[in-house]
């Protein structure tokens, strides 16, 4: 198995994605993103943050269909 190339710290994953901790908890619970502990530190690797938010649905007609 490799090792993670990156691990965020979850301050930085919720900075960069613009999400909540609680939000990013709530996907971890779901299984749509892995955290990885290191001693009491949670971490998330890059490549997975990067697959989660791919994973993520698009909305048809971008930008502009939201109101």
């Amino acid at each position: 198995m490799q090792a993670p190339s990156e691990l965020m710290t979850v301050a930085d994953f919720c900075e960069r994605y613009r999400v909540g901790k609680t939000s990013l908890y709530r996907e971890a619970a779901a299984g749509r993103i892995r955290l990885r502990k290191f001693g009491s530190a949670t971490r998330i690797a890059r490549e997975d943050a990067e697959a989660w938010a791919a994973s993520l649905p698009i909305i048809a007609g971008g930008a502009n269909a939201i109101a």
